[in-house]
């Protein structure tokens, strides 16, 4: 078969991807603002089929249901990074905190520390080649999916298409869920007074041809403020969000001086 009879054989409802989930599995979430949250919806609505089911992600974007009271028999949340909807459960101990660095994380699933069952995530739709994009989370949604014995994967035209090694074949995902979904959205922080004053001291620090690694939040988002009249910036980093949209747009951003990947932004995922 070529990769498009491929892909149409393996088409599904969420309901019927999420019945291949079975008590005991491992099951790895798509990180952040990539979690394919129409498949993890799916899963809670057939707890009753399942017993010790245990979900693994970091950041949290969606409502985290599977870690609310009622589910603790269906569910047990490990938690790579405790988040605002996953905090509550770790310290009332229906859910467990596992501390990695995150460069650690995807080493978890490839050397089997953490066996993977089943991988959920959401990609981008294949390329004429029958290649998806993991798009704004490629991080350890990647290396989950390839170590993965089961991959359900969400197919939307809203998940952008990111380069790098960052693609799946559509013969490597067991299940498609073709749908219309959006990846999540972080809305932008308020930017206070002392914000701006932590962002314009940080951004005297920096000069013209530094490579930037950001973080979340409001103090990252004032320093990137400050920065307009630098030059020759680069990135390689965690994440970014939409301040460096805008300096790049300006050119203040174009890589041109790093000396590893120069000309080319790096990055693991977005907000």
């Amino acid at each position: 078969m070529n990769w498009e009879e491929i892909y149409r054989s393996r088409c599904t409802t969420p309901e019927e991807a999420v019945n291949r989930i079975r008590s005991g599995d491992r099951v790895v979430v798509g990180h952040a603002c990539g979690s394919p949250e129409r498949l993890v919806k799916a899963m809670v609505d057939n707890k009753q089929a399942y017993d010790n089911v245990e979900i693994v992600h970091m950041v949290a974007m969606g409502p985290s249901e599977y870690c609310q009271p009622e589910n603790a028999k269906h569910f047990i949340h490990n938690s790579l990074f405790a988040g605002a909807t996953t905090r509550k459960a770790i310290h009332e101990g229906r859910a467990v905190f596992t501390p990695s660095h995150f460069s650690q994380i995807p080493r978890l699933f490839t050397d089997r520390i953490l066996p993977v069952d089943v991988a959920l995530c959401m990609v981008s739709t294949p390329d004429e080649h029958g290649f998806c994009s993991f798009g704004v989370s490629v991080d350890y949604t990647k290396p989950a999916a390839e170590s993965a014995k089961l991959v359900i994967a969400e197919v939307t035209p809203h998940m952008p298409r990111t380069l790098g090694d960052a693609f799946i074949h559509v013969s490597k995902i067991d299940h498609i869920v073709e749908c219309d979904s959006r990846p999540i959205i972080l809305q932008p922080p308020q930017i206070g007074e002392n914000d701006e004053k932590i962002g314009g001291y940080c951004a005297e620090l920096i000069g013209d041809g530094a490579c930037l690694q950001l973080g979340i939040g409001a103090v990252p988002d004032s320093i990137l403020g400050f920065l307009k009249d630098k030059q020759d910036l680069g990135i390689h980093t965690e994440m970014f969000s939409d301040g460096v949209v805008d300096l790049v747009e300006k050119g203040v951003i174009n890589c041109s001086r790093k000396n590893f990947h120069p000309h080319r932004m790096v990055a693991t995922f977005f907000m």
